[in-house]
């Protein structure tokens, strides 16, 4: 994922924090990167903001490598393995601690003005930063803020390291990150534009927030998904017209297509969770309805369409270039998202036109009626099966093995068919997210990465 700025990657971060709307949160920026992500989600979330300040602590002579952070309220975390391992006095390091000290303090007055540090005691905090690499600075925040007493602790980031974010889940009640990616190197890296934040332009930003700053006026309050929901009418070669819905977030880097399952619709209240979702994570929906208006009254002469995956197939293949053919997605790779036997019509798609798919993702689907199609698919394949839908999980595990290409099962613990368990369609949802990011990047992303 790539964010076009700090702004950009604000407004995704408020839209996977809306759920957090209705408990008054306090949204504390890191400064000073974070400041400017966090402005857009106390905007979206109509909250408070205000920072957390927080400083580096680097090794005698060569500042660039951490060894912890000082953060205001006298919090000091110190990686003990990093001061062994470079064999830095205490002494010098404690030296170098109390310089940071009195930065934070000078930084606290200039970003507060003199005013309080915000009350937090019993409410939500959610502590934001524009990245995460070694989390020595968060740490430090996070543990500093939970002195506090807030009700709940929550961090959200655009980007982070997973192992790092893994470190810091004992510190909080929740973590949200955009994009966790193992071989995450430099924040900037996924920023078009990684400009430097100023103290002036965190003052200005706070002052903003709370109604006083230049432009507050003329700003518009962010609401809804990273991108407007467009109804589209696909016009098909033999003649169907399929009614649709496409969101296109911001800087989109992928486009996913939605094949739906046996009786259900564009409308599915699954999938269009799952779609927001993608949404948050910077890519293009289109949840589309396989059969026409007329073919989905079932009788005796339309039943078995739901179950022909042939001509469901086929449909998507349409969606897909007719996709090609709108100048908002014709750049975006593609993607398909099936469920029951929407995966296999997504997957006879991927085999028939390989130069279309990049990613397939089945959520509890059968990918077994696609048949000797199997052996032809080439995209990266992740296939959802809930534990206990044990029928389909036999299905999918023989599936598995006439794959070819990058290929996964995943499983997901406790759930059923339709993922109706608690925090089961979440996984479901994360799992899809972080397989169609990887695969639908933009290529000139891909080839440096």
């Amino acid at each position: 994922m790539v964010f076009r700025d700090r702004v950009d990657a604000g407004r995704r971060l408020a839209f996977a924090l809306r759920r957090y709307r209705d408990e008054a949160p306090v949204v504390l920026g890191l400064p000073r990167g974070g400041v400017p992500v966090a402005y857009e989600v106390a905007r979206a979330l109509k909250a408070p903001l205000d920072v957390w300040v927080v400083r580096k602590v680097g090794a005698p002579g060569y500042e660039e490598l951490g060894l912890g952070a000082v953060s205001e309220g006298g919090e000091v975390y110190l990686n003990d393995q990093a001061m062994a391992e470079l064999g830095v006095p205490p002494e010098e390091v404690a030296e170098v601690v109390d310089r940071k000290a009195a930065e934070v303090e000078a930084r606290v007055q200039r970003f507060r003005r003199g005013r309080p540090p915000p009350d937090l005691a019993g409410r939500t905090v959610i502590v934001v930063d524009d990245g995460i690499a070694t989390g020595g600075t968060a740490r430090a925040a996070l543990q500093a803020v939970r002195r506090r007493g807030p009700r709940r602790l929550v961090l959200a980031v655009p980007v982070a390291s997973p192992r790092t974010l893994d470190s810091l889940r004992p510190e909080v009640d929740e973590v949200v990150c955009l994009a966790a990616d193992p071989h995450l190197f430099a924040i900037g890296a996924y920023y078009r534009d990684f400009s430097q934040t100023t103290d002036d332009d965190v003052v200005e930003l706070l002052e903003r927030a709370r109604g006083g700053g230049a432009g507050a006026e003329a700003e518009e309050e962010p609401e809804g998904p990273p991108g407007d929901e467009l109804p589209v009418e696909l016009e098909l070669d033999d003649g169907a017209r399929l009614q649709g819905s496409l969101t296109i977030p911001a800087g989109a880097t992928g486009l996913v297509l939605f094949a739906h399952g046996s009786g259900s619709s564009r409308h599915s209240p699954r999938n269009r969770f799952v779609a927001e979702v993608l949404q948050s994570a910077g890519l293009a929906t289109l949840l589309f309805d396989l059969l026409t208006a007329e073919e989905e009254a079932v009788d005796e002469r339309t039943g078995h369409l739901r179950f022909d995956v042939e001509l469901l197939a086929g449909r998507v293949l349409s969606a897909a270039l007719a996709a090609r053919e709108l100048p908002e997605t014709s750049a975006l790779r593609l993607g398909y998202f099936g469920a029951s036997t929407g995966a296999a019509a997504a997957l006879i798609a991927a085999a028939r036109r390989p130069d279309l798919a990049d990613a397939v993702v089945s959520r509890g689907g059968r990918p077994d009626l696609a048949g000797a199609y199997l052996e032809q698919v080439r995209a990266p394949t992740l296939l959802l099966v809930g534990s206990e839908d044990t029928e389909v999980l036999a299905l999918n595990r023989q599936a598995l093995e006439r794959l070819h290409g990058p290929r996964q099962l995943a499983v997901v613990e406790g759930a059923t068919h339709l993922f109706e368990e608690p925090g089961t369609l979440e996984e479901v949802a994360r799992a899809a997210s972080a397989w169609f990011v990887r695969y639908l990047s933009p290529r000139e992303l891909e080839a440096t990465a």
